[in-house]
């Protein structure tokens, strides 16, 4: 498992991609802390923390399945 960095993301466009995604997303805390992002309680929690101006300012996400994280990383690159 690759920990990819994300950055300027847009909430509900990220969101929805969270919802394709196969197998667990977690978001990683500076502190180590591993929120599923698959669970919505743990969006809310998650997300809320990082928002500045309806954009996610910085945040590290871990993939169980090979071909989310490259969705997730295409995503990050060419923000579609």
């Amino acid at each position: 498992m690759a920990v990819l960095q994300l950055h300027d993301l847009d909430v509900p466009e990220f969101l929805e991609l969270l919802e394709t995604c196969k197998g667990n997303v977690y978001l990683v805390t500076r502190e180590g802390d591993r929120l599923n992002l698959k669970s919505k309680l743990s969006q809310l929690m998650g997300l809320t923390q990082l928002i500045e101006g309806g954009k996610i300012a910085e945040a590290f996400i871990v993939c169980e399945n090979p071909e989310d994280e490259s969705r997730l990383f295409r995503y990050n690159l060419y923000k579609k």
